[in-house]
């Protein structure tokens, strides 16, 4: 997802996003753990899509 993307959400869509990203990180690592993934680099995606969401929450919080 791209950073202008989330610009335009609000907070409450933020947070909803980042649920979703971690827990689809969570469900990805446990992939890895069981050895049934097979695209590891969907791992690191994942990673940085959910920084991305952070920081754009943070970047709101400063705004205010």
């Amino acid at each position: 997802m791209k950073a202008s993307e989330l610009r335009a959400k609000d907070s409450a869509a933020l947070e909803k996003e980042l649920g979703e990203l971690l827990r689809a990180h969570f469900s990805l690592r446990m992939q890895i753990a069981t050895q049934q993934l097979n695209n590891t680099s969907q791992l690191g995606k994942t990673r940085r899509d959910i920084a991305r969401v952070r920081t754009i929450m943070r970047e709101k919080a400063a705004a205010k």
